[in-house]
């Protein structure tokens, strides 16, 4: 099933990111892990591609098992800076030939070494090559406090535009941990008339440690309600982790309220997080 089908209609959905493994040795948990999530029966789980494409292999046979094993529709990310055009191609026979409609299209990030190939600039450019390759539903990324690498928040979402006019189906935000941000960003892609369907990714934050890797990876905004749940917490793993889960879970009860339907959690690859999410929102979806 077509994300683009299940979104958008005004009706709740959630879902949930899983990544595949770094290594081969590690692919069995890993396998395990995101087929407890995929027993929940989300709406659709997304297979991230890992940095630098350098799990790809993985992606689509972790994405394939999911939907042939769960029967829960599966969004496979596909990167394309450290990618040639033949090796995309490939992946998209490859996703074909598995039954997997739905890719989320992403330039990636640049490889520590600096080894790109040159084939793709853009994910937009990405985005229209799969456009014309078969009947995808694609996905595409959104940063509503602005890319890192963009000069400004007008830059970033000329970008976006770009992309929905290369044939994106939808866009998945970045995380964020103040919903105003979402809201102020909503407002300003509407004006630019950027109208397909928005899917909020939320992270739960369930170890102190992540806190740092996310301002980070993303640079986003941390607001002084969730810093003193970390000052509080942060020493205390169980708490914590309580504390992170109900955090996210009234990030989304918010969203859901205001009018925001389409709900991402990126579970970290964690099944009683997203279980006790899901749990948290059985009355809501």
């Amino acid at each position: 099933m077509k994300i683009r089908d299940m979104i958008g209609q005004g009706k709740p959905t959630l879902s949930f990111e899983v990544f595949p493994p770094k290594t081969e040795a590690n692919y069995e948990s890993v396998e395990k892990a995101a087929l407890e999530i995929g027993k929940l029966h989300p709406s659709f789980m997304s297979v991230t591609y890992g940095a630098g494409g350098g799990t790809s292999k993985y992606t689509v046979s972790i994405a394939d098992k999911i939907q042939r094993e769960c029967g829960v529709p599966t969004l496979a990310h596909l990167t394309c800076v450290s990618s040639t055009r033949e090796h995309v191609h490939k992946v998209v026979e490859e996703l074909k030939e598995y039954n997997i409609e739905n890719i989320m299209a992403l330039r990636g990030d640049i490889p520590k070494d600096g080894n790109i190939q040159n084939d793709y600039r853009y994910a937009s450019e990405l985005i229209r090559e799969i456009r014309e390759s078969g009947d995808f539903c694609i996905g595409a990324a959104c940063y509503p406090e602005g890319h890192v690498e963009s000069v400004n928040k007008t830059e970033d979402i000329q970008h976006l535009k770009e992309k929905v006019e290369a044939g994106c189906d939808f866009i998945t935000t970045q995380m964020f941990f103040d919903n105003n941000t979402l809201y102020n960003f909503l407002y300003r892609i509407r004006e630019k008339d950027i109208k397909v369907p928005v899917v909020a990714g939320i992270m739960p934050i369930t170890n102190a440690a992540q806190v740092a890797r996310s301002i980070q990876m993303s640079g986003c905004y941390i607001p002084a309600r969730f810093k003193a749940l970390v000052d509080r917490f942060g020493d205390n793993p169980a708490a914590m982790k309580q504390a992170g889960i109900a955090y996210a879970t009234d990030q989304i009860i918010d969203l859901i309220a205001n009018g925001v339907n389409a709900i991402h959690v990126y579970s970290m690859n964690k099944p009683d997080v997203a279980a006790q999410i899901q749990a948290n929102l059985s009355e809501i979806l």
